[in-house]
């Protein structure tokens, strides 16, 4: 049995991260405010009709200077503060003022890659990197145990869950593959682990690579998972402090 420690929503894809206390979790849904857009770059399809693969936007994994950017989501859910150490800080309605988040990001994207050519936001869902509405959760056992072979702190924001859970084993997620959990009041399907990317590598405290975790952990655990996606199968609240067990 364990705990949630932490509950993480990213309301810009790649672009900013904020702590919450609690949240309603519905069948179906991500956690709400998370992933609401996305950005897609000049060589992306991506659209507002449907779902789209990670590829298409511009992303962490290959601008690292996106790490370090914060985000706070207006209680509308429409408007968000972006910060970041080498920008102004920037109050926008990405649907309703696109160009001023666009312009804001392009000197954070790295040189040579595709730039940011417009925003996207698909009704009724965040643009999970599962093809599926998912919220990813991590156990902070298993962080400490990549931290202690690492023999250095991280960030556990370098993974970019949503959920964080504590008083576990290290690597028990994995076995809750297939099975379901009660957190709060809500439940939830674990799917599948989750499959990493040069993402975690970047600090989000200066938005510089100072770790290559991708293959680490192949080194160390010969596979490149770290957390797991799961779905919302039963609606409830959600808060901090509240237990966490397989049912």
């Amino acid at each position: 049995m364990g705990r949630l420690a932490q509950i993480w929503r990213y309301p810009v894809k790649s672009h900013g991260r904020e702590a919450i206390g609690q949240a309603q979790l519905n069948v179906s849904e991500c956690l709400p405010g998370d992933r609401v857009w996305a950005i897609a770059h000049e060589a992306s399809r991506a659209d507002n009709a449907a779902w789209s693969p990670c590829t298409g936007f511009t992303r962490v994994a290959s601008s690292p200077a996106l790490a370090a950017i914060q985000a706070s989501l207006a209680d509308d859910m429409e408007t968000v503060t972006l910060t970041h150490p080498a920008q102004e800080d920037l109050t926008v309605a990405p649907d309703l003022a696109p160009g001023l988040l666009l312009d804001w990001v392009r000197p954070l994207t790295a040189a040579g890659r595709a730039m940011p050519a417009r925003v996207v936001r698909v009704p009724g869902r965040g643009m999970t990197d599962s093809d599926y509405p998912s919220l990813t959760i991590g156990n902070l056992a298993s962080h400490r145990a990549v931290e202690g072979r690492l023999g250095r702190t991280l960030q556990v924001e370098r993974w970019r869950a949503n959920l964080w859970l504590d008083d576990l084993p290290p690597w028990e997620e994995f076995d809750w593959i297939g099975k379901t959990v009660r957190i709060g009041t809500a439940t939830l399907k674990i799917v599948e682990r989750t499959g990493r990317c040069a993402a975690p590598s970047a600090n989000p405290d200066t938005g510089q690579r100072d770790a290559d975790l991708l293959h680490f952990l192949e080194e160390q655990w010969n596979h490149q998972d770290f957390c797991v996606h799961a779905e919302v199968t039963g609606s409830g609240s959600i808060a901090i402090g509240d237990t966490a067990k397989v049912i």
